[in-house]
């Protein structure tokens, strides 16, 4: 495994904290573009497979069947945060979909976010699975599950008709077999899928470029459903949370998962990239990607000064007195184009 510095947090000229990592790019040839550290790593997406995970329901009639707004949809795809509008459109969608709570595998759980959850302990209430952040991607798996007839019973399981079909989306999507994807369990008690990072990367261009899909099917139901994303950016997460800026930017297709995996793709530029941080922070990610964009030389410069609003390169103290920096460290391999400096999956 070779892992570069990605980010340094120094402290009066000390260095504090340093994060390494693995970052990874291609280009519509399935070309490895641009790289920092291995591009062959391992890596679990944890929830960037929600849009994956999520294509079943797309690839359905759920969505028109059931009379769901777009708004609803996104959360098939979200890591919700337990925010007001969340919580209703998730409760919307119990009242529309074939699906009751009890039902859900994901654990109970209160919000992710801090003041949903302080009101929600305030007035006494207890955890729903619904305020999992993983609620909507089960609901999804159940309604699927309902729609194809599948058993409902044991869908976490990876041996589940439903969990194998997505298997299956995610080898003809990474262009890898299904004997080299790894598999775990993820936190919300589902499947969680390793593969190497050039081949998430890989994953995301496709997400972003749905042309270079070839079944026709899976090409429209990718394409409604990163056109949702971008319709409703804080449904995905909620205001000043990475994917949402990021999704914000109607050129980028975008979603993180635990544990400090990143993908993105661009549609313009026709490029995926995946990343990871090896010590499993989030806190860093929009320092590494708004770098990635500056090296890369991105046009919509609000983006990128969005992501910096996210994480300014000083950082204060509880006091407000400025006490240190952060600072992206690698520079992207393969920015030249030359012949040696690309390498193909």
């Amino acid at each position: 495994m070779n892992a570069v510095t990605l980010v340094e947090e120094t402290r009066a000229g000390i260095v504090e904290n340093v994060h390494t990592g693995m970052i990874c790019g291609v280009n519509e040839k399935i070309e490895t573009i641009y790289y920092a550290g291995d591009s062959d790593h391992y890596t679990y997406y944890r929830s960037a497979a929600k849009p994956i995970q999520a294509l079943p329901v797309f690839l359905s009639n759920c969505i028109t069947k059931y009379g769901l707004t777009n708004e609803e949809a996104a959360l098939f795809t979200a890591s919700h945060r337990g925010e007001s509008y969340h919580i209703a459109a998730l409760e919307s969608m119990l009242q529309k979909l074939p699906v009751r709570e009890d039902e859900l595998f994901c654990p109970y759980s209160y919000p992710l976010n801090v003041k949903p959850k302080e009101e929600m302990l305030r007035k006494n209430l207890e955890k729903r699975r619904l305020y999992h952040n993983c609620a909507g991607k089960h609901m999804g798996f159940v309604t699927v599950c309902r729609e194809f007839g599948f058993p409902v019973e044991g869908y976490w399981e990876v041996d589940h008709p439903l969990q194998q079909q997505i298997l299956k989306l995610l080898s003809e999507l990474a262009e890898l077999p299904l004997s080299e994807i790894k598999i775990g369990i993820d936190g919300c008690g589902v499947p969680v899928f390793a593969i190497p990072l050039k081949n998430m990367a890989l994953t995301y261009l496709k997400l972003a470029c749905p042309d270079l899909i070839k079944d026709p099917f899976l090409q429209k139901a990718v394409t409604q459903m990163i056109n949702i994303m971008n319709e409703h950016p804080r449904i995905v997460a909620s205001e000043d949370f990475i994917c949402s800026v990021l999704l914000q930017d109607q050129n980028i297709v975008a979603k993180g998962g635990a544990q400090g995996v990143y993908c993105f793709g661009l549609k313009k530029e026709r490029a995926g990239f995946a990343l990871k941080v090896l010590n499993g922070s989030e806190d860093v990610w929009p320092v590494i990607i708004a770098g990635i964009l500056e090296q890369i030389s991105y046009e919509n410069k609000q983006t990128i000064a969005s992501l910096r609003a996210l994480k300014p390169s000083i950082f204060k103290n509880d006091a407000g007195a400025e006490v240190g920096k952060i600072n992206e460290k690698f520079i992207l391999t393969g920015m030249q184009n030359t012949t040696s400096e690309i390498y193909r999956i």
